[in-house]
């Protein structure tokens, strides 16, 4: 099928997790599909969302659940997206200065010699800082509607902290992470390599948790397009979706060239060593603290897209009757994945939702073209979010509805 267009700028955010877009312009696979592609290095996750709401992006980078808001009206543009592939699954880690971490080794040395660390001991600091009177600490994320923010949330939720009350939360962009918490005006923060990891090389702070111990498996990163951008593009949108299937695949067995690559100043822009650590599991990260294309990383699952609106919901960043499901089949397209990915002569999962939180070792997806490998996917609460069970307009569960073998 001839492309409707091909010259195209994709945002991207110097993030690691720009991997797949980076290979794909700097290793052939857009131009081998004949695209030609102009990479934008933006400033922030908002200069992205306005970029392709309004059509200054053909497509970008974005946090998962950024075209769900977007679509939802719950930023400030309300324009409808499609997100028919994800970009890797984690990559996060939350950072907490020295000044807060000493104060949380004498409040509870115990919880905080154990990896990953535990919020509890922040909580018995909120505490102090409560009796004495003290304002709310600062801390941040990269957007509202992130996994950053779920993250952080739940990492400080799971040790009783109130994290609308409790803490106060900014939002900052992932480069100037580090100047902010130099500056002292956050304590700690939650964000994506290697903007975590290098506070701790500059020894302005410690890694107290990464994504993988928040939610293991959960994708991170998504490719999206607006909704009319899609259905004008059809044949421009499917060559894009093979090229960065194909890319991310390349991401995940060349992680060494990959690094070089990403530490360029028109990409990451950070020094080769930082940018290598969290690739290759150093300074105490996990080695699979990113994931690119292994353990179905592209597929862009419907459950999850459920799992973060209900969390919106919960923590009042979405309407309390919001039918989660329909919201995700209107934005989250792995029908268009498949396509993609069968003309790869990929594996490709049969279904479009699973239950998540149930492994804590690797297992394997049956219900897909040829049986997949798939990581853990435990959550830090113990929680299991079922999306068979949950009603239309609320998450309280229901009778199960038969799914099949997604064993």
């Amino acid at each position: 099928m001839k492309l409707e267009k091909t010259r195209l700028k994709l945002g991207i955010v110097p993030l690691i997790d720009a991997a797949p877009l980076v290979v794909a312009k700097e290793r052939g696979f857009f131009s081998e599909l004949g695209l030609d592609v102009e990479l934008s290095r933006e400033a922030s996750w908002a200069s992205i969302r306005d970029k392709v709401a309004v059509g200054a992006l053909d497509g970008a980078q974005m946090l998962a659940p950024m075209p769900l808001a977007m679509t939802l009206g719950l930023s400030p543009l309300k324009v409808p997206m499609v997100a028919g592939m994800a970009l890797n699954l984690g990559g996060n880690t939350i950072t907490i200065g020295n000044a807060l971490w000493e104060r949380m080794e004498r409040a509870d040395p115990e919880s905080m010699a154990a990896m990953p660390v535990s919020a509890r001991a922040l909580k018995r600091v909120i505490d102090e800082d409560k009796a004495a009177g003290k304002p709310p600490m600062s801390f941040a994320t990269v957007y509202p509607h992130s996994p950053h923010a779920a993250e952080l949330r739940t990492w400080m939720e799971v040790a009783g902290i109130d994290t609308d009350r409790d803490v106060h939360l900014t939002v900052v962009p992932p480069p100037q992470m580090v100047s902010f918490l130099s500056a002292g005006n956050i304590v700690g923060y939650c964000v994506g390599e290697p903007w975590g990891s290098l506070a701790v090389r500059m020894s302005l702070g410690r890694i107290a948790a990464t994504s993988r111990d928040i939610f293991a498996g959960r994708l991170e990163k998504v490719f999206a397009v607006t909704r009319d951008w899609a259905e004008i593009h059809p044949a421009t949108h499917a060559a894009l979706h093979e090229a960065l299937i194909g890319a991310a695949s390349w991401c995940d067995d060349n992680r060494c060239e990959l690094a070089e690559l990403l530490a360029q100043p028109q990409y990451v822009n950070a020094p080769l060593d930082a940018v290598m650590a969290p690739l290759l599991g150093e300074m105490g990260l996990p080695k699979d603290l990113l994931v690119f294309h292994a353990r179905a990383a592209n597929f862009p699952w419907r459950s999850q897209a459920m799992w973060y609106l209900e969390k919106m919901k919960a923590w009042g960043m979405a309407p309390a009757d919001l039918d989660s499901r329909a919201a995700a089949e209107a934005v989250f397209r792995p029908d268009l994945y498949r396509v993609a990915a069968l003309a790869l002569g990929l594996r490709v999962p049969l279904v479009d939702y699973k239950t998540e939180g149930e492994h804590s070792q690797p297992w394997t997806l049956l219900k897909a073209s040829r049986p997949m490998e798939m990581g853990p996917d435990l959550l830090l609460d113990g929680s299991v979010f079922d999306p068979f069970t949950l009603r239309p307009d609320t998450a309280t569960p229901v009778a199960r509805i038969d799914s099949g073998d997604l064993s």
